[in-house]
């Protein structure tokens, strides 16, 4: 990927500079560790990973890639948190826009994933990336189950 990860969330960050998210490129490094060389990245994002704008300290990197959604975070001193979304466990998607900042909730069958402090501007590309992504996940496989039943 050469540093792509890096270059997205940073033009995120500048287009959107009310976004709270420290040490991007440190959770870069570990996003794009964990994206597969068949993996295509689609859109990436930052911000805080919880559901308080309290909570100030918990940075993450978020990449939309052609076969899930990666969430990675750097820890301070050593290790890092890694979570992976699958479409097929999306369940549905929530905006909540505050005075200053935002959050989008992802809701998936086995947990509710929260990316708080977002510039209150970014919302509407944050959300219309995450879903039209889960929209083309699920056309495809309508379109995949369609044509099984004609075979």
């Amino acid at each position: 990927m050469s540093k792509k990860v890096y270059k997205l969330a940073r033009r995120f960050k500048n287009k959107y500079f009310g976004t709270i998210a420290f040490r991007i490129r440190a959770h870069s490094n570990i996003v794009e560790e964990h994206i597969n060389s068949d993996e295509k990245l689609l859109y990436v994002f930052c911000g805080q990973k919880g559901g308080s704008n309290r909570e100030i300290f918990s940075s993450c990197v978020v990449a939309l890639t052609s076969q899930r959604i990666i969430i990675g975070t750097k820890r301070v001193l050593w290790g890092y948190f890694l979570t992976t979304i699958t479409p097929e466990l999306f369940n549905d998607l929530k905006v909540h826009s505050g005075i200053l900042f935002g959050r989008v909730l992802i809701d998936t069958a086995k947990e509710k994933v929260a990316i708080s402090n977002l510039g209150k501007g970014s919302l509407r590309e944050v959300e219309t990336a995450i879903s039209t992504y889960i929209n083309k996940y699920k056309n495809k496989k309508l379109q995949n189950i369609e044509e099984s039943k004609t075979k």
